[in-house]
């Protein structure tokens, strides 16, 4: 079994959106949760090699490269909000081998109250 086809396995079983996205804010890769809810469930279509931002709202732009800016700084994920299906949405940093950032991811979560 080839490193890609587990990677993809795992990211696929995972039961919320995971999408990621790379320095140019370029959506990467979306496992197969991502794709229903943007592109089944909301409509955008085909996402993958488009810019994040076709997928916000124009005032969420500024935000999202601001709270890229902070994970940069201090590496840790950032609580973005909640969804309109009540899941918690976070970004996460990502690096490559060599420790240099090569994107983020954004995954959403059930927003569970304890």
């Amino acid at each position: 079994m080839q490193e890609l086809e587990i990677m993809s396995g795992i990211l696929n079983s995972y039961p919320y959106p995971i999408v990621f996205v790379d320095n140019d804010y370029i959506i990467r890769y979306m496992n197969k949760n991502a794709r229903y809810y943007y592109c089944d469930e909301r409509g955008y279509g085909e996402l993958i090699g488009k810019s994040i931002f076709d997928c916000h709202r124009p005032e969420s732009a500024e935000l999202i490269k601001e709270y890229y800016k902070e994970i940069q700084r201090h590496g840790k994920e950032i609580f973005v909000n909640v969804s309109i299906r009540n899941q918690r949405v976070y970004m996460q940093g990502v690096r490559n081998d060599k420790g240099e950032w090569i994107g983020f991811f954004e995954r959403f979560e059930l927003n569970v109250e304890k």
